[in-house]
């Protein structure tokens, strides 16, 4: 009997993208079903971008551990905000506007110890 094993980038989407959408249903007031058809709906049509998106870009310039991941609704702006663990026990929180996928901030001790030196800019 085979068995195939998800590529490293594939398994550790898995827990974000469900935490995503996790915090999207809870802030939500539609039903579970209308929430998901929402975000599906949302990400189709360009009005946010995807999470992978989003931790691709970070992948290639961050070293961490993603920890968790909320797409919040705030005075009508979505944002992703990302958690990672950096090599050094760091904890850093990365913000992105989830329409453009733009970086709008960040907040945390030690964040250049986390980037990757041959990171695009």
């Amino acid at each position: 009997m085979m068995t195939r094993r998800l590529p490293s980038s594939a398994s550790r989407l898995r827990l974000p993208v469900l935490a995503a959408l996790l915090a999207l249903l809870a802030a939500s007031p539609a039903p579970a079903d209308e929430g998901w058809h929402d975000l599906h709906e949302a990400v189709r049509e360009g009005r946010i971008v995807p999470l992978p998106d989003i931790l691709d870009w970070l992948e290639a310039r961050y070293v961490g551990q993603v920890l968790e991941v909320e797409l919040e609704r705030d005075d009508g702006r979505m944002t992703y905000e990302v958690e990672m663990l950096g090599p050094q026990g760091q904890v850093v929180e990365f913000a992105f506007d989830a329409a453009s996928g733009q970086l709008i901030g960040m907040e945390g001790v030690n964040i250049n110890g986390m980037r990757r030196e041959d990171g695009a800019e």
